[in-house]
């Protein structure tokens, strides 16, 4: 199923329909700030094990990121962020860059595994972040992307659709996705580290 919903003036009865079918462990895919992602509900362990299988990864090697709606809904998954930390957060945030945090025990176990870290966006979007805030919880997210190269059908929606519509329960159009990831920064250790250059700028932002 393709809901088209505008980006800049999204349809409140799509949205709700959309979070009905996350709330039913549903499997859908969704525009962001940077490129298109899966995503199911950060409580749904049905949809988490979908989207594993979709992905091809064993779920306990899975390290699938989560999307909040701001920095007061991130702020409840993380350990305790200091100031600096926080000022630039605030600062980037929403935004296409992924954080890696030390999680809090608010994140379900079961999806943790081993990990005591997670990566946590908080995108700008407004199709997203209106979704984020139907359901008012977190979104496990996964790019939908090749790794190894980059290829037509993960930025158009009418492609994504043809390619995934029967293994997902929407697609979401919210208009054309981007070319490139976002930019990864791991926060876990003493200093600020940058992994990967994606979307995101980190000049002026970060100090690394």
């Amino acid at each position: 199923m393709l809901l088209k919903i505008h980006p800049d003036n999204p349809d409140e009865r799509k949205i709700r329909q959309t979070a009905k079918i996350l709330n039913r462990d549903g499997l859908v895919i969704i525009p962001t700030d940077t490129v298109y992602s899966f995503a199911c509900e950060l409580g749904s362990a049905k949809g988490l094990e979908r989207l594993a299988r979709l992905k091809d990864i064993p779920l306990n090697r899975a390290q699938f990121s989560i999307a909040c709606a701001d920095l007061s809904q991130l702020s409840s998954y993380t350990m305790p962020l200091d100031n600096a930390l926080f000022k630039i957060m605030r600062k980037a945030l929403p935004g296409p860059y992924t954080f890696i945090l030390p999680a809090s025990s608010m994140v379900p176990k079961w999806f943790m595994g081993k990990r005591k870290t997670i990566g946590i966006r908080v995108p700008n979007h407004p199709v997203t972040r209106a979704l984020l805030n139907e359901i008012d919880r977190p979104l496990i997210v996964s790019s939908v992307r090749d790794e190894d190269e980059v290829v037509e059908y993960t930025t158009d929606p009418e492609l994504i659709a043809e390619r995934f519509t029967d293994r997902v329960d929407a697609i979401v159009d919210g208009g054309m996705g981007q070319l490139h990831a976002s930019t990864v920064i791991d926060c876990t250790g003493k200093e600020i580290v940058l992994v990967r250059q994606g979307l995101g700028e980190t000049e002026g932002v970060f100090n690394f």
